[in-house]
């Protein structure tokens, strides 16, 4: 089959791989129908060393069940499924408590499995982990289903876990897929105000869409004091940063009222950073997050996505080809493209 590696910094390739097997009896085969690029996957196309090369790439996907283990039940061949980015049994204690991705029988698509930008994909613990949709699934709708794999879920579960509720002013910072599919959550949660910090025209007014209420172009201090402008000096109750980058959470810090929570899913590339009495500590701050267990959330968001309530594949703006992948990336980091869909 041909999948996807990134070999160092800039420099992904689509190649021949040998073609996934059953390995345990909970896995499952299934033949890739739609996949992507995530902005995470960007953190690497700028750090990895060639050391660390050649590392399969993808870790969200639709896509169709060719084969099951012997201890798979509830899924046949030709099932169309979608899969969150990280699989689990989905019935230890902590999967029952919605943490799937710190399940003991987990772990994440593309570290230590096969990556999913590519034409098929062995699935561990798959009938924890895969989502069987209905038969007869328009093709328009499969963007939108792609997202429950990462994007939408990471975006509800910032709203989820900074307890997002009816009349809140929240402020999400980043305007990429998973801070505007944020502003979508937000609204759906109730909340009356939504700050989107972003200064790129097409997706800000995206983000309108989903329901921004105010934009705030600028950065840094300048952007804080428009956050504290706009709400009365106070800052913002909830604070969804979806960026990942230490200057995206010292806005956060900024623009968090007392009291208030920072919900962080853009994976940080930091490691140390201010939580003592004149950051966090002394206004009583709350600091949440983390890495989304979709899977607690796909049975939830699926009604209204494919009844066409909700619209979370509009964040895709470009597709292309497995082949085509590597242009994918370019784009999406040129920022050319907000999103992008591939198509094996």
């Amino acid at each position: 089959m041909r999948a996807t590696f990134m070999y160092k910094a800039g420099d992904v390739r689509v190649q021949d791989a040998p073609d996934p097997v059953i390995e345990q009896p909970t896995d499952a085969i299934v033949r890739v129908v739609r996949s992507c690029v995530c902005g995470s996957d960007l953190h690497p196309y700028h750090t990895m060393t060639a050391a660390d090369g050649p590392a399969p790439m993808g870790h969200e996907f639709l896509g169709t069940v060719e084969e099951v283990g012997s201890e798979v039940t509830g899924l046949h061949r030709g099932d169309l499924v979608v899969s969150p980015f990280a699989y689990a049994d989905n019935t230890c204690e902590l999967c029952r408590e919605g943490l799937h991705t710190s399940c003991p029988k987990g772990g994440f698509f593309a570290a230590g499995v096969g990556g999913c930008q590519a034409e098929a994909v062995r699935v561990p613990q798959a009938q924890g982990t895969l989502v069987k949709l209905p038969n007869g699934v328009d093709e328009a709708l499969l963007p939108g289903l792609l997202t429950l794999a990462d994007v939408y879920g990471t975006g509800y579960h910032a709203a989820h876990q900074a307890r997002v509720r009816d009349g809140d002013t929240v402020t999400v910072i980043g305007d990429g897929a998973v801070g505007l599919l944020a502003v979508l959550s937000a609204k759906l949660l109730g909340a009356e105000r939504i700050i989107l910090m972003g200064r790129h025209r097409s997706r800000t007014d995206l983000g309108r869409f989903f329901g921004a209420t105010d934009v705030v172009a600028e950065r840094g201090e300048e952007g804080i004091a428009k956050v504290r402008e706009l709400t009365g000096g106070q800052g913002s109750r909830a604070v969804l940063e979806a960026v990942g980058h230490m200057p995206a959470y010292e806005m956060a810090i900024g623009a968090v009222r007392p009291g208030g929570v920072i919900s962080r899913v853009g994976v940080p590339q930091y490691e140390d950073a201010p939580v003592g009495f004149g950051s966090l500590f002394g206004p009583n701050v709350t600091l949440t997050g983390g890495p989304a267990p979709v899977r607690a959330y796909i049975d939830e968001l699926l009604p209204a996505v494919l009844d066409g309530t909700v619209e979370p594949g509009r964040v895709f703006d470009r597709t292309v080809t497995l082949e085509e992948t590597p242009e994918g990336y370019r784009a999406m980091d040129q920022r050319e493209a907000l999103k992008v869909l591939v198509t094996p």
